[in-house]
């Protein structure tokens, strides 16, 4: 008798029957791509740390939005970087601060283009932490009512989404309650319901300037060693009213992506972070790893752990790379 076994080559063997027998599928409306937008300057100024990368000017980041929209992107998620910061951050409800203008900016712009807009203090603040200090320490309670209408301001700029990310207790609650009682009951929540104090925020904060001054997150952000904890967040965030949940940063958290889409019934993100972007681009320039293919399979690896979106740096050229291979396909099937 012949000897009978699995031949998994034979869905291998061509592009075609690869792409036939694909799983896991990536597409440019599940992209959402970070914009650091600054309150000073007509321009981009290139941001070292994250290659390929700028601090844009409104009017720039409304340029850049235009063409993320052409190709498909889904959405844009902006940081502001302001001119001036105190102790209470309060650059961040500047309703002629760097977000709401570029969010009026890209509606003018790329009207159809959902435009997220990050809520935390910590971009704003001089001693750069996430909320209002009391002898040293975050208090969590007096940081909401900023938060609030730090979301509210963005909302009336024209927001399609807040993106709470600064980690205070009770925060999805209070901003939907103050989205309501302004009107604003179709903008939605996307919360940063688990935010790992990471190592892999070094070039973001070099690029909003948003490194604190003394002590470190970790009193607010959470312990990279707990799952469960992970799970309690989403589930809380979703009783307060969250729409979508972000898990950050992405790569070391797969086992978190899957566990918490398995725990929600609402869209879960991973964001692919600052650190994760800046070493593969490191490894790349000596030689170490080809990054085209490093950068999708670490897209691939995000989407197949149960993100149904991805935040990334990346979203531009995984959007373009999405466009090429699709017109080549179309062009072969001509043929």
């Amino acid at each position: 008798m012949k000897l009978q076994f699995h031949r998994g080559r034979r869905l291998r063997r061509t592009e075609g029957m690869r792409e036939l027998a694909r799983e896991t599928r990536l597409s440019a409306g599940q992209l959402v791509a970070p914009l650091f937008v600054v309150a000073r300057g007509l321009g981009r100024e290139p941001i070292d740390s994250l290659p390929g990368q700028a601090r844009l000017s409104p009017e720039r980041a409304a340029e850049e939005a235009f063409a993320l929209a052409a190709l498909g992107v889904g959405a844009v998620l902006l940081f502001g970087v302001p001119a001036h910061k105190d102790e209470r951050g309060s650059g961040a409800w500047d309703d002629e601060g760097p977000v709401p203008r570029a969010i009026r900016l890209i509606k003018q712009r790329a009207p159809g283009l959902p435009v997220w807009a990050d809520v935390c203090l910590c971009e704003y603040t001089d001693h750069g932490h996430c909320g209002l200090l009391e002898e040293g320490e975050v208090d969590n309670d007096a940081t909401l009512p900023l938060l609030a209408r730090t979301a509210l301001a963005y909302a009336r700029a024209g927001a399609d989404v807040v993106a709470p990310s600064d980690m205070m207790d009770g925060r999805v609650a209070a901003i939907r309650e103050s989205l309501d009682e302004g009107g604003f009951t179709d903008t939605a929540i996307v919360s940063y319901a688990v935010k790992y104090a990471s190592a892999f925020y070094g070039p973001f904060r070099d690029a909003a300037g948003s490194t604190p001054r003394s002590g470190d997150r970790s009193g607010y952000q959470m312990d990279p060693a707990n799952l469960r904890d992970a799970l309690r967040e989403a589930r809380a965030d979703v009783e307060e009213g969250a729409d979508m949940l972000i898990v950050k940063p992405g790569m070391p958290c797969l086992d978190v992506v899957r566990a918490v889409r398995e725990e929600v019934a609402v869209p879960v993100a991973a964001y692919q972070v600052s650190g994760e972007y800046a070493m593969l681009h490191a490894a790349a320039e000596r030689g170490w790893i080809e990054l085209p293919r490093a950068m999708w399979e670490a897209a691939i690896g995000l989407r197949r752990a149960g993100a149904d979106l991805l935040i990334t740096y990346f979203a531009r050229a995984l959007a373009e790379r999405i466009a090429a291979e699709a017109e080549r396909a179309s062009a072969e099937a001509i043929r």
